[in-house]
């Protein structure tokens, strides 16, 4: 199974996050979309922040150590992580996607 996986993050650590997670395998790919403006619910008061939105390519197989590595290296308390499997896709970049994320050596 095949995933995209939505995060936002604060735009100032959206880079790493991402070289990270292609770094190590975790991704085959992310894109930054940066220049939203996030409003929200956080202990009972309205909040509003910039923040930037993760779309993260990767496999069912790496979606655990890809959720706890985002956790790791997220400022908030409680990150937005949400993960949509897709069935459909260019079977070419399916292949590549599961190639980008593969281990290497084991």
């Amino acid at each position: 199974m095949s995933l995209v996986v939505l995060v936002t993050v604060p735009p100032e650590r959206a880079g790493e996050i991402a070289r990270t997670l292609v770094a190590e395998r975790l991704a085959g790919c992310v894109n930054v979309l940066a220049g939203l403006h996030s409003v929200y619910r956080w202990e009972g008061e309205i909040a509003e922040d910039p923040e930037s939105l993760l779309l993260i390519k990767t496999t069912g197989e790496r979606y655990p150590e890809l959720e706890a590595r985002v956790r790791a290296m997220h400022p908030y308390e409680v990150p937005e992580i949400i993960a949509l499997p897709f069935d459909r896709a260019l079977p070419e970049f399916q292949s590549w996607l599961l190639a980008s994320t593969t281990l290497r050596g084991g």
